[in-house]
């Protein structure tokens, strides 16, 4: 069994990727992946100098938030 990808919000932060993955741009072409890492971070300030990679960039613009699941009732 495949265990799924997962994707977390990071609180004012990226959204990290945990599992096997391939980020294609609009025109079809693969990004290469930086594979010093075991996790993938996608920017979701709109700052970093290396999107759609995050590069920290969220730490000095004042992006924020903090997403959560609406639960149940």
């Amino acid at each position: 069994m495949v265990e799924p990808v997962i994707i977390r919000l990071r609180d004012d932060g990226p959204l990290v990727i945990h599992g096997p993955v391939r980020v294609i741009d609009a025109e079809g072409r693969e990004f290469t992946l930086p594979t010093e890492k075991p996790l993938l971070a996608l920017c979701r300030c709109g700052q970093s100098a290396h999107k759609p990679f995050c590069d920290g960039a969220h730490k000095t613009c004042g992006f924020q938030a903090r997403e959560r699941v609406a639960l149940s009732e």
